[in-house]
Formats: structure tokens, sequence, C-alpha cells
């Protein structure tokens, strides 16, 4: 693909979402246009609450040059009441960071003109900027189209459904989607006289007024609610599915996790995380480590420290060492069994290592696109945003997951856990590991250079240049 721009740069603003699994999508994202765009400079209005972690730090000093981080004044966690859902800390997050993004706005605008602003889909109330400093207007949205489908949806299921979706006695049918529960919808929109109801609501409706849809996703991936979202007079704004898009880890020169793996078997291994801010409480941290123990099958576990917050570790920094809330003599009785790792870990090198047969997640996106780009078959164990809707996705509609119940309390039990481990290593593996196989060469196709989703970028994003 050609640029047209002779030599001219051209200018766009990006503003991600707060925490970093909303920070790095929209900035692998810029990366993905600046390679396709080689005289487009991006500069990227990073709101935060409280200091930014040190991953994210780090992995702003991998931007290349034509990518500007500039950060807004953080925004004290003691400003925002206590006791709020995840996703409406990170919208008033947003919010107090609007006067400060105006004032950047128009002091960059007085030196260069800017062709687009890109903001993640939680950054929404920065589009009100677009029309004043005389930019297009786009939302990168990091998610499935599965996900965009049912924003889509929501003002019609909000009209047409009087009790908490959550109580609704049949599945949800939505153009091209797999059939879904109400109490798999996106948590923030099961209480409906919440708070967080109320915004979510507000956000999808503002995303009918853009020029444009930036998805995460990649057309064999989720072919149908694809084909639905671009349908000719659907009456959405364009879509365009660009991905997978996914932060690409530099393999560490020395890594304990990596050694170990290189000891272990082939598909031998299943790998455990719940992804950048996920949490156990600390009932289930025992029962999940017994079962590990208990299954009798290799495993490499990066572990938190409990907490009652699903999303306790998203935007808040954890201090206590989580080795200290395992079961007494767990890891004494599994150190030949299995490897514990407190915190982070390289996942996405993790995940391509021949010894790993299977991925115990939380099912984030970003996690869900790694493990189809190395073709890893899951265990589904959402915990918040739309996590369950992504399982459903995964286990119900692609069959690459396997879904465990938990029991009335929200517990999922050691013995529960062992089965579905020995159920996708042991049996169920094989079958969803040649899906995972056709999945994973489609998603390399769609990046390629003349790839469906670099042809949808590129030419998507030409009219800026």
């Amino acid at each position: 693909m050609n640029n047209v721009n002779m030599g001219k740069t051209t200018h766009i603003v990006v503003v991600p979402g707060p925490g970093f699994s909303h920070l790095v999508p929209i900035l692998e994202f810029s990366k993905r246009l600046v390679q396709l765009h080689p005289f487009l400079h991006v500069t990227a209005f990073i709101p935060s609450l409280g200091s930014l972690p040190n991953v994210s730090k780090t992995f702003l000093k991998t931007l290349p040059p034509s990518i500007t981080p500039t950060f807004l004044p953080p925004v004290d966690p003691n400003d925002l009441p206590h006791g709020l859902l995840i996703g409406v800390r990170m919208h008033l997050t947003v919010i107090y960071s609007l006067p400060f993004l105006h004032k950047a706005l128009k002091s960059l605008t007085s030196r260069t003109p800017l062709v687009a602003i890109v903001v993640d889909n939680f950054a929404y109330e920065a589009l009100d900027f677009a029309k004043e400093f005389n930019m297009l207007s786009y939302i990168y949205f990091p998610k499935s189209a599965f996900t965009l489908s049912m924003y889509f949806h929501l003002p019609k299921l909000n009209e047409e459904t009087s009790c908490d979706f959550k109580d609704l006695p049949e599945p949800i049918q939505m153009p091209g989607c797999v059939p879904i529960l109400g109490i798999d919808l996106h948590y923030q929109i099961q209480d409906r006289s919440s708070q967080g109801y109320q915004l979510f609501l507000q956000r999808v409706k503002r995303f009918c007024n853009v020029d444009g849809i930036f998805i995460n996703t990649f057309v064999e991936l989720e072919k149908e609610a694809i084909r639905a979202l671009t349908k000719e007079g659907s009456g959405h704004p364009p879509v365009y599915p660009i991905g997978p898009i996914i932060q690409m880890d530099i393999r560490p020169n020395e890594s304990e996790c990596l050694r170990w793996l290189d000891k272990q078997q082939s598909k031998s291994v299943l790998y455990v995380s719940f992804g950048s801010g996920g949490t156990l409480s600390q009932v289930q941290i025992t029962e999940l480590a017994l079962g590990l123990e208990l299954s009798n099958h290799k495993f490499l576990w990066v572990v938190r420290a409990p907490s009652d917050s699903t999303s306790g570790a998203y935007l808040n920094s954890q201090d206590e060492n989580p080795l200290e809330f395992l079961p007494c003599g767990f890891l004494e009785r599994t150190k030949e069994q299995g490897l514990v790792i407190p915190s982070w870990a390289p996942q996405n090198v993790i995940l391509s290592h021949c010894s790993i047969g299977g991925f115990m997640s939380h099912c984030g996106w970003n996690s869900t696109l790694e493990s189809v780009l190395q073709g890893v078959p899951l265990i589904a164990w959402p915990l918040f945003a739309e996590q369950r809707m992504n399982a459903v996705l995964l286990s119900d509609g692609l069959k690459v997951a396997l879904r465990p119940k938990v029991n009335g309390n929200g517990i999922l039990e050691k013995e529960d856990i062992a089965e579905v481990i020995k159920n996708l290593m042991e049996l169920e593996g094989g079958k969803m590991r040649k899906i995972m196989r056709g999945l994973k060469e489609a998603a390399i196709d769609a990046i390629k250079e003349d790839g469906y989703s670099s042809k949808t970028l590129y030419q998507s994003t030409i009219k800026w240049m």
C-alpha cells in the first residue's frame, strides 16, 4: 500500500481510557496507523487516576518517535466518591480530565491543524471537542463485534424490557450473534436503576454520532456479527474491523517462568491468569489453588493478592505479597507440578510457548485475542466488564472454551476446577486446538500487508492524508 501524502505530515489525536488494558490497545492501534501512513503523527493525551503504574510507563517507552504521549494531570483518587463501579470511576476520571484536554488541544491546534480525533470507548466525552477543532471523530473499540452489537441493541432492549436484564427468562437475540442470557450481558448494565446503567446508556447513544468505529476484531472470528454491523442501511456509523491488534511482548533475556516452561512437555501446561486487573476473593484463591493441585496437571499461575472486588487491581496498586495468601503448604506440595508467579508475567510470550496446552482466563478481549493468535484453547472464568459476553462467544459461539459453573454463592469449587482442567487438557483440548489453529491462521492473514484488516484500516484512514 503506497502512501499518497508527498512528505507532508498529518496530525491526529488519540485519547485512551484510564487503565492499562485501555491504554495499550489504542496505542498499539496507533503503531499500526503510523506503519501504514509514514507521514502520520499521533499525539496521545493520556488521562489517569493517580500516577501511572510502572507497567504503563514501561510500555510507553516502546512507542516510535511518530507517537507522542502527553500526560494530562492525574485525577486524585480521593476526589472520586467511594464505592463506585470500576466503569463509573473510569468515566469520572475522563470527565475530570476534560478541561485539561481542552487546554492541550487548543495549544496544539494553534501550532498545527488536527485532522481527526480517535478516542477509546471510555473517553467518548472527548468527542465534544471534535467540532470545535474541526476534526473528524472516531471511536477505537478494543472489544468484540458481539459487544458492539450489544451497544447498538441496548436502546431497543431498554425500551422493550421492564425487568432487570438478569431476570429475562429467554436469551436475547442480536443480529448475527450467538443468543445470550441477560445475566451474561455487561456487568455495568445488570442493575438498571444504577448510575452505572444510565452512564452506559448515555455512552451507547454517543456511538451513533461519529464518523466511524474501529473495532479490534477480524472477519473470520466474528463473521456474522461483523456482516450485520457493516450492512448497508443498518443505521450505524461505519464499522471497520481492523484486528487483531495486540501488545507484542519482547522476550525477556532471563525469565524464571520461561526457563521452567522449557523443561515441560509439549501442550502439558495450563496457564492461569486473570488479566491486568482481575482479582479473586481469599475463598476463591484457596479453591483455585486446591483445584489446580487436585487436577494433577502442570500449571503456571500468575497470582494476585485477594480482593472483595473482581476488578480490585484494575486502577489500584497492590502492595501485599500474593504468595502469602495461598493455602498452607501449597507451594511446597506443588513445587514439581507447577510454578506460581506473583502479579505479572510476559503473557504473550508464555502463550506462544510450545508447552502451553490451555489458558484459564478472565476472558478480557486482549487476552482472548492473544489466545487466538497463539492457538490456545481456554477455560472461561469471566470476572467483570463484558467478560461474560466474551465467555459466551468463546464457549457457545466459537466452541474454543469450556465454561465451568459456579455454586449458589458465586464460588467455583476445587472439585469443579479440577474437573474442567482435566476436560480441557485430556478430553476436549484436541478438538478446540483444531478450531483455534484455523482462527490463528485467519488472524495472521488478516493483519498481513494485503490482509483484510490491514486494507480496511488503510482505506478507512487514507482520507486523512
